[in-house]
């Protein structure tokens, strides 16, 4: 690899406000001379980071080789690359495939991570997924469609933890999830669909398991929504979050940096 060129730059745009990109990631737009961003999931609005000269390229309509090939042309001229995914390039940015191709020209890059939408919607829901003694783990995971998921990291097994969970791009699948969550979290729980967190359509609604799929369906959502569900989501809409104290700052908890009061 020629590590004397630019890197290509995998970003992640984070969920969908222009603001919640990181600084890095918005420096190298700034500097960028070829942007190829994911046009089906990035909103215009990230774009306002990238300088007037740099050459914009919508991603939605262009398959692996093609896109890989623009970026290793620029790169070869020198040039300076930024590939836009949305979230964090790491969940389900389909960036190994990439990589692979790039790693076959001799081209070098580099990862720059996002938010994802699960913690932007959480940001929003102001609700903390991980709560002492409730939960202490939390699934990122999706249904299987076209794309298929390992059969040991099916829903309906993951779901039997009861942890905390967020399903991405699953909402086509709504009937599925609804189906699987009632058998697991039980068709009283609460849930929560995010859907576009960040951007100025966001929407969050809070069905009970078993109103899920009509609520998704009443509201048009049809793509780019998450479903979160788990005893933390419940805490933060029964208002009794004042109930569950963690012991990092407990006045008689000691710790490497406070003693005990």
């Amino acid at each position: 690899m020629d590590e004397k060129k630019f890197p290509v730059l995998f970003a992640g745009a984070g969920p969908g406000d222009p603001e919640l990109i990181t600084v890095k990631a918005q420096k190298a737009l700034m500097a960028a001379d070829l942007v190829v961003y994911a046009g089906s999931l990035v909103p215009q609005a990230m774009l306002a980071w990238a300088g007037e000269d740099a050459e914009i390229v919508n991603s939605a309509s262009m398959h692996l080789k093609e896109i890989v090939e623009k970026m290793v042309r620029a790169w070869r001229d020198g040039k300076r690359v930024v590939r836009l995914h949305t979230g964090d390039p790491s969940m389900y940015g389909a960036i190994l495939e990439q990589m692979a191709l790039l790693n076959r020209e001799g081209v070098n890059y580099k990862v720059i991570p996002g938010v994802t939408a699960a913690f932007a919607a959480a940001a929003s829901m102001g609700m903390e997924f991980t709560l002492p003694e409730i939960t202490q783990t939390l699934i990122l995971t999706r249904m299987a469609g076209r794309t298929p998921v390992p059969e040991a990291e099916g829903l309906e097994l993951l779901a039997k933890h009861h942890s905390a969970m967020a399903i991405y791009l699953s909402i086509s699948m709504i009937d599925k999830v609804q189906e699987i969550l009632s058998r697991t979290y039980g068709p009283g729980a609460r849930c929560a669909v995010a859907y576009r967190v960040g951007w100025p359509q966001e929407k969050i609604l809070y069905p009970r398991v078993d109103e899920l799929a009509r609520v998704v369906k009443d509201a048009g959502i049809t793509r780019q929504a998450l479903v979160i569900v788990g005893k933390s989501l419940e805490v933060a809409l029964s208002g009794k979050d004042s109930e569950h104290q963690s012991k990092l700052y407990d006045m008689n908890f000691a710790h490497g940096f406070r003693n005990r009061s």
